[in-house]
């Protein structure tokens, strides 16, 4: 049989609940009439005041009845959420920014906490106590190789400054 574009049979498991016999919805739709093919099946709730921005998929026609409002976009992390939501769902350009929009969204914090003068306990809110308490040798050994990796950096940014110092000395001593 020539595949055609309404034969899906050369799709493993195609076809599994089309017996309406055997259909796996069966307790909560007695009544089969394939409604929700035609579009909303169910009345809309009521829509949430919209009194910030609010990201949506580009494959939603509208937006949600209700939403989350924790979290509007702001800063650098609201531009690279800006910039995932031009793109589609299947998309590794919206979910790859998404997640460094999280990232950059926790360091963001941070200096907001910073700057209204509270210091964050990030050792406490990450959880360090109970995991000590739990993996004594992989949390100080995660904690070390963290140490030395920020040594490092903060060495290799430091290292052209000392140089020019060092410089500085040499020629008003001499």
């Amino acid at each position: 049989m020539e595949k055609t574009m309404k034969d899906y049979s050369h799709i493993k498991g195609w076809g599994i609940d089309y017996d309406p016999e055997n259909d796996p919805t069966y307790p909560m739709k007695p009544h089969r009439t394939d409604a929700e093919q035609t579009g909303y099946s169910w009345e809309r709730p009521t829509q949430q005041v919209q009194d910030m921005e609010i990201l949506k998929s580009i494959e939603r026609p509208n937006i949600t009845a209700v939403f989350g409002t924790s979290t509007p976009p702001k800063y650098l992390s609201g531009m690279i959420r800006r910039y995932a939501y031009k793109y589609s769902e299947s998309s590794w350009a919206h979910w790859f920014p998404l997640v460094l929009a999280d990232r950059v969204s926790m360091v963001e914090g941070i200096v907001e906490d910073l700057a209204h003068g509270h210091v964050p306990n990030i050792l406490g809110e990450k959880g360090y106590k109970g995991k000590f308490k739990h993996d004594k040798v992989g949390t100080i050994s995660r904690l070390a190789v963290g140490t030395l990796l920020i040594g490092g950096a903060i060495m290799l940014l430091n290292g052209n400054g000392k140089k020019k110092k060092k410089d500085k000395l040499k020629r008003y001593s001499s």
